[in-house]
């Protein structure tokens, strides 16, 4: 050869190594992304994580644009677009496509890198939706600039007026390919606001005269009267505020009556219902279609009971009517003053629960005005009777809820370490009840790959789930906090600079 040909031949060979360095440096993400997507389907195919090696790449680049390298930066963002392509791809492939997990932002996630690191170790796990927490214990992830309501914003650090974690979060999760709901309390609205002079009147009050302060131990729920004009104002800019923010939906939680220990867990009688409340009452008196009628209710709400003595006193103040009539009741010539009682017992139940649906009808339309999905989370066994005559003290009547929002029945089963059949159960009867077209979502608590508060694993509670309502095609886990218990603490103390 001569050596020219040799020289063109080296000079050929320095071109080409140039050129692969080049590629190595410019375009390594793209091969890093095929290697990620081999290598993650390979080892976690059936949840979609992320492996430990694309894990750390992208904290590493995130910790050092965070540091202000600018070449880092622009890697992190193309990093993340091919993460969420990724996790798009798989959970599309994947069951179930949408897995979701419950999120609580406090003060420290004002700090610069706090939200992107969070949705990060969301997105590693294989989550394509999360749930921000946005009411809770009488506070609003709201700035404090642009908190129209009666409650305060969860960040008051001075200097933090303009933050606004929820935009934030809608933002990057997007960014990542995450859905990002705002999850909401609804009926309970917290100790501040019940601590609120001009608020006193609006709290649930059951024939003893407590409230939800008082009733349950922890001191803090405020539950409302569902019945309360002032209430369903104050909720309602709430939510308006939220559905601002444009969140993919809006889930409502809390949409029922406090819950109490023991005995107080179960009404027997109409003293135990939460329907004590100024506006409540008006509202059941309301259902009275005759004088006779609202006089009878006046007097069972009053007593706890009626008698032949009131009946007859009843016939005496209204002598020129027929028999009492109320919303849904059609006397009979042969009845007893036994079948009364049951009827208006039945009718003050019924008036307890419409509360709740009416709430939670009113609290949705902000976001269906806007074109937002709305959902209601909810206990399966909330609903249901107890005994000869009783209920649970929840009234929470989800299988009236409306058939096209979400529903999200919280499966928090404890059975065991390696039993699923209790939680099979509460899933199995939210998805019999529900309409065909109704989206059902179960919420489980737990952790990956291991028991944890005498519950089987998470893969172990997915598994059963898809054996026993094979059509539900998308599940919640119950929360962050759980997942990453260590990371959680770390942000609710941390002291802010």
């Amino acid at each position: 050869m001569s050596n020219g040909f040799l020289k063109g031949t080296r000079y050929r060979q320095r071109l080409y190594r140039a050129a692969v360095a080049t590629l190595v440096t410019t375009s390594s993400l793209v091969s890093q992304s095929w290697w990620l997507t081999q290598t993650a389907q390979a080892q976690t195919q059936a949840y979609c994580q992320f492996s430990n090696a694309a894990i750390a790449e992208k904290e590493n680049l995130r910790v050092s644009a965070l540091k202000g390298n600018a070449d880092s930066g622009k890697r992190y963002k193309a990093l993340l677009k091919q993460h969420a392509d990724y996790l798009r791809q798989c959970r599309d492939r994947t069951w179930p496509n949408t897995q979701a997990i419950w999120l609580r932002l406090y003060p420290c996630d004002v700090r610069e890198g706090a939200i992107d690191e969070i949705l990060d170790r969301i997105v590693n796990r294989g989550y394509n939706q999360v749930y921000v927490e946005v009411f809770f214990d009488g506070q609003t992830l709201l700035p404090v600039s642009e908190n129209p309501t009666p409650w305060p914003s969860v960040i008051r650090t001075p200097g933090s007026e303009n933050v606004d974690l929820l935009a934030q979060a809608i933002q990057k999760g997007h960014e990542r390919g995450l859905r990002v709901y705002a999850w909401m309390y609804t009926m309970n609205f917290g100790y501040s606001y019940a601590q609120r002079y001009d608020r006193q009147g609006i709290l649930a009050r059951n024939g003893r005269g407590e409230t939800s302060l008082s009733f349950v131990k922890d001191g803090s729920q405020a539950f409302v009267d569902p019945y309360s004009q002032q209430a369903k104002t104050d909720y309602y800019q709430l939510v308006q505020a939220i559905a601002k923010r444009r969140p993919d939906g809006i889930l409502f939680d809390y949409i029922r009556y406090p819950r109490g220990s023991g005995s107080d867990s179960v009404v027997t009688k109409v003293q135990d219902l939460w329907i004590y409340g100024e506006a409540a009452q008006k509202a059941l008196y309301d259902r009275a279609l005759n004088n006779k009628g609202r006089e009878l209710i006046a007097r069972y709400i009053r007593q706890g009971s009626i008698s032949d003595g009131d009946i007859a006193a009843v016939n005496q103040l209204y002598p020129n009517e027929g028999p009492a009539l109320w919303q849904g009741r059609t006397p009979s010539p042969t009845e007893t003053v036994a079948t009364l009682k049951w009827q208006l017992w039945q009718l003050s139940v019924a008036h307890a629960a419409q509360g709740v649906i009416d709430f939670l009808s009113l609290a949705t339309l902000p976001a269906q005005r806007s074109g937002i999905k709305a959902g209601a989370v909810f206990f399966p066994d909330g609903n249901q009777g107890v005994g000869r005559g009783g209920y649970d003290s929840r009234l929470q009547p989800w299988d009236r809820f409306p058939g096209s929002i979400e529903w999200h029945p919280m499966s928090y089963g404890v059975c065991g370490n390696s039993n699923t059949s209790c939680i099979e159960s509460l899933v199995k009867r939210v998805a019999d009840r529900a309409p065909s077209n109704t989206q059902v979502i179960p919420a489980l608590a737990g952790t990956w790959g291991r028991p944890v508060s005498n519950r089987p694993s998470l893969e172990a509670q997915m598994q059963a789930i898809r054996r026993v309502a094979p059509q539900i095609n998308s599940v919640s886990h119950f929360a962050y906090s759980w997942q990453d218990p260590q990371s959680d603490r770390d942000r609710k103390f941390c002291q802010i600079q």
